[in-house]
């Protein structure tokens, strides 16, 4: 049997809604409702600002008539439940509700759909109240009787909160559930044993969309509303891949936003965001930026400012997207953006000009802490050859598709690519090395995997990077892959990018494992991969590959983890499930 309901995708995503790791929020708005104790403390959701500094409410606790805090007692994408009947939900994307709301025994079905009203009628608050404390200490305090059965909680952008007696309280309960419902209306369904968490991840991706007004209200599926308020470039290619299962619209959306502020020589900027763009140094704060230029390219400018920008996915994610909804006009408008971009990783990031661009500084790669960048800059990393091979074929193969652009400059391009790319492969050693401003790196990290996405490697190497992933020394870890190899000296399985497995060099590395003639391989990995999500309980930013738990220090609720769960839980998932 499958779930097909979206009451019932929505009930399973409640499942793992503990307020903790997930918070109570809702699409587009910025508030976020977090557990504590017996009740909920509020925040806002803002860009490169942390959780701490960004409190609402630092608790707010309804009580009984004996003046006893009620407990809550479930969780719902559209309602916290309180024990005694009471229920906390949105009003719109800046104000909650909190009043009488009728367990699912109490309520009076109606065939005009006016059940929860009927049922709210029908129960009596006298006695009960709400309170709450901000962060400087007042204590308010609202009393329910039989006319006041609500109060409503508006949030304002400097974090003030007006409060007043609430006559909607049912009308926002029910137009809360139907954007819910909505939203898991578009859930994909998938295999039975993957269902309970691919709607959790669909809920993750609906939870982390922020409206960004200064862009006129875009929808921006950011990696979390806890620390990663903005659309950053490479997530919002994975963002999308996932997405596009369900809602091709805002996948197309994600990309969109991400290509929409190239600079003048192409160039595309790491971040977008509610204020602006982070495309280079000078986009930071002051004292971030000296510490970027000081730690900036050996061969570039140091006085100049240090672009930042995210690995070249571009055309990959692109033609992911158009195969569940082909929008041809309108990619052609994205690729005229994404040829830009790729020539300027050839113009103006081959950094020694050898003919295979680097990258000048971490935090271009995605991979920030990676001791691929213990060593001096530029870095040449076999992830990024790989990723622009892939680009180049891609672009290729759209030029072929839509007869706009010259498809065999691209193919040769991509040629000259890989011949320097297997230039980084060491035989002796079975991997492809990265360079330190041309001092060859002895880490052996996950970058050395990428080039299995090219699907153009010999077949001997393909062999020996195999081995490398079975290799319990090597990325053969209990929860595979991890990003820096076991027995290597740099390995630390809680580190981010030093050792826990991320779900999207996962991802990579079964698309690269398929486009390298391994189907069964590409399979297996899929499953342990969506296994791995599983057992750690959610889609965290990244994992430790001993225990198969969330990092101490990782994110939960990680928007491209959610994203590619789902896309491999669909893939699992062949037949599509109807």
């Amino acid at each position: 049997m499958t779930v097909t309901d979206a009451a019932a995708l929505a009930a399973l995503a409640g499942e793992h809604l503990d307020l903790v790791r997930a918070p109570f929020t809702l699409p587009r708005s910025r508030v976020l409702v977090f557990r504590e104790g017996d009740g909920v403390r509020v925040h806002t959701a803002e860009y490169e600002r942390s959780l701490a500094e960004c409190r609402v409410l630092d608790t707010l606790v309804v009580r009984d008539r004996d003046g006893a805090a009620l407990p809550i007692t479930a969780v719902l994408p559209h309602v916290i439940e309180f024990g005694g009947g009471i229920g906390l939900t949105f009003a719109g994307p800046h104000a909650l509700t909190v009043g009488r709301v009728a367990s699912a025994s109490e309520r009076i079905e109606t065939t005009d759909g006016q059940g929860l009203d009927t049922a709210l009628r029908a129960y009596s608050t006298d006695g009960m109240s709400i309170e709450w404390t901000t962060p400087d200490g007042a204590l308010t305090r609202i009393a329910l009787d039989d006319e006041t059965t609500a109060a409503r909680l508006d949030i304002g952008a400097d974090r003030n909160v007006q409060h007043a007696a609430s006559v909607t309280h049912p009308a926002d309960l029910a137009a809360t559930e139907t954007i819910w419902l909505d939203w898991f209306e578009r859930c994909p369904r998938v295999r039975r044993d993957l269902q309970s968490m691919t709607a959790f991840c669909w809920w993750v991706l609906g939870a982390n969309i922020v409206e960004l007004p200064a862009l006129g209200h875009a929808r921006a599926v950011v990696p979390s509303k806890i620390g990663y308020v903005g659309l950053w470039q490479w997530d919002a290619y994975f963002i999308a891949v996932g997405l596009r299962h369900g809602d091709p619209e805002l996948a197309r959306e994600q990309l969109e936003l991400a290509f929409r502020f190239p600079s003048d020589d192409g160039q595309l900027p790491d971040v977008v965001h509610e204020h602006g763009v982070l495309a280079t140094s000078d986009d930071l704060p002051p004292s971030d930026r000296e510490t970027l230029r000081r730690a900036g390219s050996a061969i570039a400018d140091p006085s100049a400012p240090v672009p930042l920008t995210k690995p070249p996915l571009a055309a990959w994610a692109l033609a992911k997207v158009l195969e569940i909804e082909p929008a041809d006009d309108w990619a052609r408008e994205q690729l005229a953006r994404i040829r830009r971009s790729q020539d300027w990783w050839f113009a103006a990031s081959d950094l020694d000009g050898d003919g295979m661009p680097e990258y000048g500084h971490p935090y271009s790669s995605g991979l920030d802490d990676s001791p691929i960048f213990d060593g001096p800059l530029p870095t040449t990393a076999p992830d990024l050859g790989a990723y622009l091979v892939l680009q180049d074929l891609e672009l290729a193969r759209f030029a072929e598709r839509f007869g706009d652009a010259d498809a065999a400059a691209h193919r040769s391009r991509a040629e000259r690519t890989l011949g320097l790319l297997l230039d980084l492969w060491d035989d002796e050693r079975g991997l492809f090395r990265a360079r330190a401003a041309g001092v060859d790196v002895v880490s052996d990290t996950v970058v050395g995997l990428m080039p299995l996405l090219t699907g153009h490697l010999p077949e001997p190497i393909v062999d020996r990077l195999v081995a490398a992933l079975a290799d319990p020394r090597r990325f053969g870890a209990a929860w595979a892959v991890p990003t820096v190899a076991v027995g290597d000296a740099d390995f630390s399985p809680e580190h981010m990018w030093r050792g826990p497995v991320w779900v999207n060099t996962n991802a990579l590395i079964v698309a690269g494992l398929r486009a390298s003639g391994r189907a069964g391989l590409a399979l297996d990995l899929a499953e342990r991969t969506v296994a791995l999500v599983m057992h750690g309980g959610g889609p965290h930013e990244y994992f430790n590959p001993i225990t198969g738990q969330k990092a101490a220090t990782a994110t939960t609720a990680f928007g491209w983890s959610a994203a590619l769960f789902v896309d491999l839980a669909v893939g699992l998932s062949s037949p599509p499930v109807e």
